[in-house]
């Protein structure tokens, strides 16, 4: 079948008969186990060894490797990001986390992209890696009203400078004790353990066994899934619906990241344009937070009467360019996306020979 024709439901790929059964991974995730600690620490000498040995150019960027290696390399990269970010004693705890975020960010979208060759098990990860971020995110709602907050000063309306210190101290309190609560050392552990488990499982994945025709339909996916929740009224747009579009966003971001090298120039402008709108988006989703805080008996509620216009103003300003944004980065029905980046895998493949 050519690269540039459309299937729906390619055949799944066998997993190998040793690869770790999903019933495992919830007590390994949460105990730790002397045997899997003994494999991990071969596999994860090697692994590491050979990622500090290549130059990681994204799954479709090595042209004397195969597509395989070039997803293989990907998980690697993002492993040792994650463990990186656990280890490095100059980050601060929120620091940290923020940086664990991302790396479990790009995994789950890496194991979606991977959902139908991998079946079950990328879906027990996919899964456990979210809820890995919301165990570690109690700080998250009030760094993102701290965020919305210094975002407010943007606005042309005017605030008190006092009452702008004095709401950003509350903010800042509430966002280390719930740091402290969440980024224990326990937590550490879990997630070193969860690396661990990616670890092992990544050198057991059959992922030579995976053509870029069952990547594109992944990515089709994705594309599809964002664009159906752009919505038709920005302004009319509810919190949580935009906020769900932010994920599919993300999603989609990372996994183009991958195949950037098919086309270095036009990737590039791609990944900038969806890291825009996640940004617009992550934007309009703090100020909600933000907005929560002023509810009747929350932190922020005397301050609700002035601070809701100048939520309102940024969240128009951010909307306005959001939809600006969407309409570009998905213009494209998803059939005529695959075709293109069918097209672009077969123009490199031509290139090789």
């Amino acid at each position: 079948m050519s690269l540039t024709s459309y299937r729906a439901a390619p055949p799944r790929v066998k997993m190998r008969s040793a690869r770790i059964r999903p019933a495992h991974f919830w007590r390994y995730v949460a105990t730790g186990n002397a045997h899997w600690k003994a494999e991990i620490g071969t596999f994860h000498k090697n692994v590491m060894q050979r990622r500090q040995n290549s130059r990681v150019m994204g799954v479709a960027g090595a042209r004397n490797n195969s597509f395989g290696d070039g997803l293989a390399a990907a998980a690697r990269s993002i492993i040792s990001d994650g463990r990186q970010a656990l280890a490095d004693p100059e980050l601060s705890d929120p620091e940290a986390v923020h940086e664990v975020r991302k790396a479990l960010k790009r995994w789950r979208a890496l194991l979606r992209l991977l959902a139908r060759p991998l079946g079950e098990q990328a879906d027990q990860m996919r899964s456990e890696a979210r809820e890995l971020m919301r165990a570690i995110a109690g700080a998250r709602d009030a760094q993102a009203a701290l965020d919305a907050l210094s975002d407010l000063r943007k606005s042309d309306l005017p605030f008190s400078p006092k009452s702008t210190e004095t709401i950003r101290s509350r903010l800042t309190e509430l966002r280390d004790k719930a740091e402290a609560r969440s980024f224990t050392r326990t937590m550490r552990d879990r997630l070193s353990r969860y690396f661990d488990y990616a670890t092992l499982s990544l050198e057991r994945w059959p992922l030579k066994a995976i053509d870029f025709d069952t990547v594109t339909d992944g990515l089709t996916s994705t594309y599809r899934r964002a664009r159906q929740l752009v919505p038709d009224s920005w302004s009319d747009a509810e919190a949580e619906h935009l906020h769900d579009l932010r994920r599919r966003v993300v999603e989609h971001r990372h996994q183009m990241d991958l195949v950037e090298p098919l086309w270095p120039r036009l990737g590039k402008v791609w990944a900038e344009e969806a890291q825009r709108l996640r940004n617009q988006l992550g934007s309009c989703q703090d100020l909600a937070v933000l907005a929560n805080f002023t509810e009747r008996n929350e932190p922020l509620a005397p301050w609700r009467s002035r601070l809701t216009p100048l939520i309102n103003a940024r969240r128009e300003a951010h909307l306005k360019s959001a939809a600006r944004l969407a309409g570009r980065l998905f213009a494209e029905k998803p059939k005529a996306f695959r075709r293109r980046i069918a097209a672009l895998w077969s123009a490199r493949n031509s290139r090789k020979h």
